[in-house]
């Protein structure tokens, strides 16, 4: 195991109507006026504005509003907040909704505060020194985005997605999490966010650091419950019980504590956003498309950890079969399982046309440079490959 700092300060408050403690967390943490931040009308038409807005109202505090986050937050969206932001001379930030509103949210709190373009926080150009407090209301479990540091930004000029981390700055003081905002969802959203916990955790979990059993087991169980609860919600969509333990898989998958002492990997994530780069996909539906693809080029040159997933998590029996059959078993089970929550494996079928994988890799490249992840450092001929699995599904 790496030596290692964990610090998760954000406060959760979590289950039934604690919508409505929003007022209170604000003050709390010294709010005076605070930018809501949102994407679609959602929020409106199931009265969940009105409540968080007679929340702030009744604890004292003012507030303006910036909605229409779309999926894939843009660079577009990001500098219109930061425009609002100043103008109304807002000092929190309340993103309500899924990770898309909680990263322009994050972005718009770096921007806010800076003379500097806010996108060279994320091109690498510059660093931030400060940023505006940020707090949660969750309504879509899935980016983990409500308990991190880190913030995902589509530049559509340069057709950039790029994340950052700044989990000194940017991680919530407080996530409001109740699992009855989920229930108005629709199930490819559901679906999508399922798919990008488990990637959060595969992101951190095939790694090469020794000595993490503590780390690697408690990572495994998340996974088998997150999969576990999307079988009984897909049966169930109205399963308070299975809504509230993916809820909080999602917000544990992605705070850090799943990562503690190893060197991550990230592969999957970064191949995928070249693909809602450019076609606009949502991201875990892309995710769906290349996690497995990477698992099947991994295979072959690191099948440590690829024979445990396969076993511990997708349960493999391993009698009688060698590290080979057992891996392509696990990965199998794995698609069969995204095919199972309604999403393909295909890429040509996700985008709906032949795509440009010179393009993408083009784009890698200059976003990444000549290597990528660490579980099997790969080049950008063997993420070219990678992709190509992709269109096999």
């Amino acid at each position: 195991m790496e030596n290692f700092r964990f610090c998760s300060p954000t406060e959760f408050i979590f289950g039934k109507d604690t919508q409505k403690e929003t007022g209170s967390a604000l003050k709390k943490y010294g709010a005076k006026k605070v930018m809501i931040v949102y994407g679609s009308d959602r929020i409106k038409k199931d009265g969940l504005l009105v409540q968080i807005e007679k929340s702030i109202a009744d604890a004292g505090i003012e507030y303006c509003e910036f909605g229409g986050i779309a999926p894939n937050p843009t660079a577009r969206s990001v500098y219109n907040g930061i425009k609002v932001a100043i103008r109304e001379s807002v000092d929190f930030m309340l993103a309500v909704g899924g990770g898309s509103p909680i990263d322009a949210a994050k972005a718009i709190a770096l921007g806010a505060v800076t003379k500097d373009d806010f996108w060279n926080f994320y091109n690498g150009k510059s660093s931030p020194e400060r940023a505006l407090p940020v707090g949660v209301v969750l309504t879509i479990p899935a980016a983990g985005s409500e308990g991190s540091g880190n913030s995902v930004i589509t530049n559509e000029n340069t057709h950039q997605k790029i994340s950052v981390r700044y989990p000194d700055l940017l991680r919530p003081r407080f996530s409001i999490m109740n699992p009855e905002l989920t229930y108005s969802l629709p199930w490819f959203q559901t679906a999508c966010g399922i798919v990008d916990m488990m990637a959060h955790i595969y992101e951190r979990y095939f790694s090469n650091t020794t000595d993490t059993q503590l780390v690697d087991a408690y990572s495994e169980a998340i996974l088998r419950d997150i999969m576990d609860q999307a079988v009984s919600l897909k049966l169930d969509e109205d399963n308070y019980g299975a809504r509230a333990d993916i809820m909080w898989a999602g917000t544990l998958a992605h705070n850090g504590l799943c990562g503690v002492g190893k060197v991550e990997d990230w592969s999957s994530h970064r191949l995928e956003h070249e693909i809602s780069a450019f076609y606009n996909v949502a991201h875990g539906a892309g995710l769906a498309v290349m996690i497995p693809a990477w698992m099947t080029f991994c295979a072959s040159r690191n099948p440590d950890k690829l024979w445990r997933f396969a076993i511990n998590v997708m349960s493999v029996d391993p009698a009688g079969k060698d590290t080979e059959e057992i891996i392509d078993e696990g990965i199998s089970e794995l698609k069969n399982f995204y095919h199972d929550i309604g999403l393909t494996t295909n890429l040509s079928v996700l985008i709906g046309e032949q795509p440009d994988i010179d393009m993408m890799v083009k784009s890698l490249h200059r976003n990444m440079g000549d290597t990528l992840g660490s579980y099997v450092p790969l080049s950008m001929e063997d993420c070219k490959e990678i992709y190509k699995l992709a269109m096999e599904g």
